[in-house]
């Protein structure tokens, strides 16, 4: 079940994502899984490290160390962001700007598990979870990561093609994800009631220029301009 908590971010593209973080009962029951399958793992090098003597016990050393640090890196990196526990519970990892995961990001955020295992049984990483309304652990802090729903909770839509022309003038942020927000909407919407949104914003929609169009059709050639779409 989500808590009524939410992170939303735009992309570089102008792109709006919401994403919903997994709270510590989630993520903890995910980390039971994948330890029970790090035990499978390492339960099935130790019967064959059995018959192989003195080498075999340190083969089997170092197959704990790698399962015990890796085994989550390697998931995370490879499958984007889901080990198979948090796969099983619905959960991915992505860097806390919404982008997937990098190895950097996944080492620190794993390798601070014994930081968040302080003093006993994970304490800290519970109570940096549950003073933060993203449920980051220390890992997650300092790595710059959250771990989040897979459901699809981002609301995607697809700026309708036309010629890139850029603004007259420099537009602020705001003013961008707002010609960015209409042309992806734009579809859904009639001719006149585009022309109705597009007349909020004259000094965008009108060009002295006859040669360009004008009205939406400007604000959706803006548009592709501001999503870097090439003509």
């Amino acid at each position: 079940m989500m808590l009524d908590t939410v992170r939303d971010i735009t992309t570089p593209e102008l792109i709006e994502i919401r994403l919903h973080p997994a709270g510590f009962l989630p993520r903890g029951f995910a980390f039971f899984i994948d330890t029970i399958l790090r035990w499978l793992l390492m339960l099935l090098i130790a019967i064959p490290s059995m018959f192989i003597g003195d080498s075999g016990i340190g083969l089997f050393l170092i197959s704990i160390f790698l399962i015990e640090w890796f085994y989550p890196v390697f998931f995370e990196v490879v499958f984007k962001g889901k080990t198979p526990g948090k796969r099983l519970v619905g959960l991915k990892v992505l860097n806390d700007n919404g982008t997937p995961i990098n190895l950097s990001a996944s080492i620190i955020r794993n390798f601070l598990r014994f930081a968040d295992f302080f003093p006993l049984f994970y304490l800290f990483g519970l109570i940096a979870m549950l003073t933060n309304k993203e449920f980051r652990r220390l890992g997650d802090i300092v790595a710059g990561t959250i771990v989040v729903y897979t459901e699809p909770a981002a609301r995607r839509f697809s700026v309708p093609e036309a010629m890139p022309v850029p603004p007259d003038f420099p537009l602020s942020r705001d003013t961008q994800k707002t010609i960015v927000s209409f042309a992806e909407r734009s579809v859904g919407l009639t001719k006149p009631r585009q022309e109705e949104l597009a007349a909020l914003l004259p000094q965008l929609s009108q060009t002295t220029h006859p040669q360009e169009s004008q009205g939406a059709a400007r604000l959706i050639s803006i548009a592709n301009f501001l999503i870097g779409r090439k003509p």
